[in-house]
């Protein structure tokens, strides 16, 4: 009778950046049981004791963006119902920032609908609300389109943990959801972030009329950077009303599982992160997820302008996953909200 190998060692895997189209598809579209086995051996080792870290979103500001990215209720070019709101100010961002501390989130992510980061007072107030959310004890990630150097390195200063630049699909299907900004645009993004010292948080979504041969080519331009994106949110598609992708077919969950756990193979070290549509993904799925290699989640009532699982249904979901987060701030702001 042939027994499974069941060590875990320290060579359960390596860093690579010169993953092919080839081999990255064969792990993809592998017997799905196989694929979480040889996903689980990488993750034991790279995040022993099963830590989830929680990160809650922001939308700072919302609407009016002069992107034409088919999926996004913000963009000025679709006729969604999200309509332009003032940018919030410092003082209440920061505020927002400390309640998602009492609920257990160790990251505050800032959103701006922004083609791109302009100088003047409204990047001063972004600069500001980084020190804010920093001064807490949390990592703080932005997301705000383009930015040049120069504002890089005053992110840096500031303390920014993190900018996140999603690469949203392949260069192949790119074209067929945006046209307002070029792949290598976004790729010159993500290595100014990278110079000035900053983490960079990139991924990507899954549901947009991709096929599997976009989705091999996501993970392998992801997995090339050298180093790896420190953190790799996976998103599936959320349609929404009055954007082209409306009537966009679900995601089947299995497929996320099958992006989460062969991403967690060809970047070890990297925080994989479910981030939108997760709701839809349902217990189980997302259970398979974090068993695949998600060791992150967004974590709030809402993530920019779709809904995410309150706080109670994810704080039972993780208990019953069985994964570590630290509750200790949580079960302190649960009771003061209940008093």
């Amino acid at each position: 009778m042939t027994t499974l190998d069941t060590s875990i060692t320290e060579n359960s895997y390596v860093l690579r950046h010169d993953w092919t189209l080839e081999e990255i598809e064969t792990l993809l579209e592998k017997p799905l049981f196989e694929l979480l086995w040889a996903a689980q051996k990488v993750h034991r080792v790279a995040n022993p004791g099963y830590q989830v870290q929680l990160a809650s979103l922001l939308s700072v500001k919302t609407g009016g963006c002069e992107e034409d990215c088919a999926y996004c209720p913000q963009s000025i070019h679709n006729s969604s119902d999200v309509t332009g709101q003032p940018l919030l100010d410092v003082k209440s961002v920061v505020e927002s920032a400390k309640a998602a501390k009492e609920a257990g989130a160790d990251r505050f992510c800032m959103g701006w609908a922004w083609r791109e980061i302009r100088d003047g007072a409204d990047f001063e107030a972004m600069l500001e609300m980084v020190r804010g959310v920093r001064s807490l004890g949390m990592e703080a990630c932005v997301t705000a389109g383009m930015l040049t150097y120069d504002q890089a390195t005053q992110l840096a200063k500031a303390g920014l943990t993190a900018y996140n630049h999603n690469l949203d699909t392949s260069p192949s299907n790119y074209g067929n959801i945006i046209s307002t900004r070029t792949y290598q645009e976004r790729l010159e993004t993500l290595q100014k972030v990278r110079s000035a010292g900053i983490s960079i948080c990139c991924g990507g979504i899954i549901g947009l009329g991709e096929t599997v041969a976009d989705r091999v080519s996501l993970l392998q331009v992801l997995a090339n950077l050298d180093p790896h994106p420190e953190s790799v949110p996976l998103n599936a598609l959320v349609a929404v009303e009055g954007t082209p992708l409306e009537n966009s077919e679900s995601v089947d969950p299995l497929e996320m599982v099958r992006m989460v756990a062969t991403a967690r193979i060809i970047m070890p070290k990297s925080r994989v992160r479910l981030s939108a549509g997760r709701e839809q993904l349902g217990k189980e799925a997302q259970i398979l997820c974090l068993l695949a290699g998600a060791d992150s989640i967004f974590y709030g009532d809402s993530l920019l302008t779709t809904s995410n699982p309150a706080l109670e249904s994810d704080r039972e979901l993780l208990s019953q996953a069985g994964v570590q987060v630290n509750w200790d701030d949580y079960e302190n702001y649960s009771k003061k909200t209940s008093s």
